[in-house]
């Protein structure tokens, strides 16, 4: 175990997870979730589960 103060999820990150279709949480990983939810850098399997919802800058 590491001694790193544990962080904490990204409430709006959760939300939009939460906001997402069902066929479409059921195919996201509990990596894939942890890494949207913690802002990492998102795995390419999970940005194209999400492509039809997200909006590039």
């Amino acid at each position: 175990m590491t001694d790193a103060p544990k962080e904490k999820p990204d409430p709006q990150r959760v939300a939009i997870l939460r906001s997402l279709p069902l066929e479409v949480k059921q195919q996201i990983s509990g990596e894939e979730a942890e890494a949207f939810m913690y802002n990492r850098e998102l795995p390419e399997s999970l940005l194209e589960k999400l492509k039809d919802y997200l909006v590039e800058e």
